[in-house]
């Protein structure tokens, strides 16, 4: 900055928007007072990615005939699979794959018997003057039924894990099977007795 005999106080434009000399007092468009926070960024037009400014990306550039030649080559594409020719129609194959399904995850369906439909488990304290606890017996056969999955699929676990020898397998299936017997007081609530738990026997109800 110096004076100017006319003009008084001059010096040039910081942002080089303007020639010298530019009077100390002229502000533009572009001018931000120190301290101050930027402004906000432009509005983006749809589609338009953040980050750009507004400003459109310059056209990638095709690469040379040279470059092309020493680019490494694609991966190979692997195989597509071969159609299986299955003679089932559509029921039957979801029949199967449930079945798969069931015994791979040690999982299945399981209806609840009809009378206990719309039943509760009601928890009545020994405690006079507290509340007893209400749970509706679908809620609870279904916890039970999860319960049994679970324990479906830790037993198949067991049997195919290759660091456990055949007498800790032995040893871990009985505390399963034990279980199973614990449980077979719940085998009413089952549509069907083939679907709860087997025990060992003397567990067995």
């Amino acid at each position: 900055m110096h004076e100017d005999p006319a003009r008084g106080r001059v010096g040039e434009c910081a942002l080089e928007v303007y020639p010298p000399p530019v009077k100390a007092t002229a502000t533009c468009a572009r001018y931000r007072a120190k301290g101050a926070p930027p402004p906000p960024p432009p509005p983006r037009a749809a589609g338009q990615p953040r980050g750009s400014g507004g400003r459109s990306r310059a056209p990638e550039r095709a690469p040379s005939p040279e470059r092309r030649a020493h680019a490494a080559p694609p991966p190979p594409r692997s195989p597509l699979p071969r159609e299986i020719d299955i003679d089932m129609d559509i029921d039957e194959f979801r029949r199967v794959l449930r079945e798969v399904l069931s015994e791979e995850l040690g999982v299945g369906r399981a209806e609840m018997g009809g009378r206990w439909e719309g039943g509760e488990i009601v928890l009545r304290p020994g405690k006079e003057g507290t509340a007893e606890k209400r749970i509706p017996l679908d809620v609870f056969f279904h916890k039970i039924v999860m319960l049994r999955d679970k324990l479906r699929v830790l037993e198949q676990k067991i049997n195919g894990h290759e660091g456990l020898s055949d007498a800790e397998k032995v040893q871990l299936q009985a505390y399963i099977t034990g279980c199973y017997g614990t449980l077979t007081t719940f085998n009413v609530l089952f549509a069907r007795r083939e679907d709860g738990f087997t025990g060992s026997g003397r567990d067995s109800d």
